[in-house]
């Protein structure tokens, strides 16, 4: 078993920045990959980016690419997502997720993870 919190979303200006947690607890942090998930309003989930289960593969979803960086500190058992010059489409609430069934790479795919957090809201004023 895994739990997740995530924790750092808030309301934000376009152009600012915000810094996502997430915080494992129970099997051991380092063995398995995670993920980060987003759903705005009558939307459906997206991927937004994924670390495997040392840091080494990192994927991003094309509408954050070059904004977005995941990182994990596996010493600390947290995953993060640094989220750089914010637009108003970024609004949503942001999940992460853990335990994909390939440890080795970032996957992308929703419903390969098994474990979710319970999100943190997100908002990006114009």
């Amino acid at each position: 078993q895994v739990q997740l919190v995530e924790s750092g979303g808030g309301l934000v200006q376009a152009g600012g920045s915000l810094r996502l947690s997430c915080a494992a607890s129970g099997r051991t942090f380092s063995s398995y990959a995670m993920g980060w998930f987003r759903q705005a309003p009558g939307k459906e989930r997206e991927f937004v980016a994924a670390i495997s289960w040392s840091g080494g593969s990192t994927f991003y979803a094309d509408s954050v690419k070059g904004r977005f960086t995941i990182s994990r500190d596996n010493a600390k058992n947290t995953v993060y997502l640094q989220m750089n010059s914010l637009k108003p489409e970024d609004t949503a609430v942001y999940y992460c997720a853990a335990d994909p069934p390939q440890p080795f790479i970032a996957t992308t795919t929703g419903s390969e993870y098994d474990y979710w957090g319970q999100g943190t809201q997100v908002t990006v004023s114009s």
